[in-house]
């Protein structure tokens, strides 16, 4: 599922190729992507010029130069890509937006769960969905008021969208292994110091994912995500990655915590 750090790098890459560009045409294979209208996006899109693009957790924004945004969200298997002719359009392409300059992008989406609309504006859009600040910019102020008085379990409550937008499970999960913090404590029960190694993780977790292009075979070894995936690559041709990297005869164990599969430490992370 694109998380995070996926959808920064699908908007690196078409803030790449798409601004300053004009839409030329807005060609559309599967309506069932579509959130808005397709004529009212055709109409909005075509003629536009892509004047910049954003992102707010999981979603990502192109601004047009008349102030509005084409919002995508990528939902399990979206994806996007480039392309000039019809024969090299990727598999699963639903739908086109075709440059002034002859290239064309592509809403990539085999299961089609994602979807794209129209937005009077980002924040439009962000107070219509409730999204809180993006994980990648909440302060730890913003943090620490959002769960000092949640009584609610931890990770639940970092995965809940209008408090922090953008942190999946893989990387809540990686979040709590860096601040060596208890999945199933109480939100509300976070001293100051660890609302800082909280806060500090996130920005670790996600600034690294991001630096990899969210390739998590590439993480350092120091992750636990290579025990998440039973990945050997951090330590190839051994068990290693089984284990916690800091306590190296300590097995990661897996459980569930409101309903998501959970890996953890139990040494770094003591149940308290």
């Amino acid at each position: 599922m694109p998380e995070l750090p996926e959808v920064e790098t699908y908007r690196r890459f078409l803030h790449e190729l798409a601004v300053e560009e004009t839409v030329a045409a807005f060609e559309v294979k599967d309506r069932h992507v579509l959130a808005t209208d397709e004529q009212v996006l055709r109409t909005a899109l075509v003629g536009r010029r892509i004047t910049g693009t954003s992102r707010l957790g999981k979603n990502c924004f192109l601004h047009l130069s008349d102030g509005h945004v084409l919002v995508l969200h990528f939902g399990m298997t979206g994806d996007v890509g480039a392309y000039r002719d019809e024969a090299d359009a990727p598999r699963f392409t639903r739908v086109a937006l075709h440059l002034g300059s002859g290239l064309r992008l592509a809403f990539i989406d085999p299961r089609k769960f994602g979807r794209i609309r129209l937005a009077e504006s980002v924040e439009a859009y962000q107070q219509a969905k409730k999204l809180g600040p993006d994980a990648l910019a909440i302060t730890t102020k913003q943090l620490h008021t959002a769960l000092s008085r949640r009584k609610s379990l931890l990770k639940p409550a970092l995965l809940d969208q209008h408090l922090t937008a953008g942190l999946g499970n893989w990387i809540v999960d990686e979040v709590l292994f860096q601040a060596r913090i208890h999945p199933e404590r109480v939100a509300a029960t976070l001293t100051e110091a660890e609302f800082s190694s909280l806060h500090a993780a996130i920005q670790l977790v996600l600034r690294t994912a991001i630096k990899h292009e969210a390739n998590y075979r590439t993480f350092p070894a120091s992750f636990l995500i290579h025990a998440r995936e039973w990945d050997d690559s951090a330590t190839p041709g051994t068990d290693a990655h089984r284990f916690c990297p800091r306590h190296r005869d300590t097995e990661i164990v897996k459980t569930y915590v409101g309903g998501r599969a959970t890996y953890t430490c139990p040494i770094c992370q003591p149940e308290i």
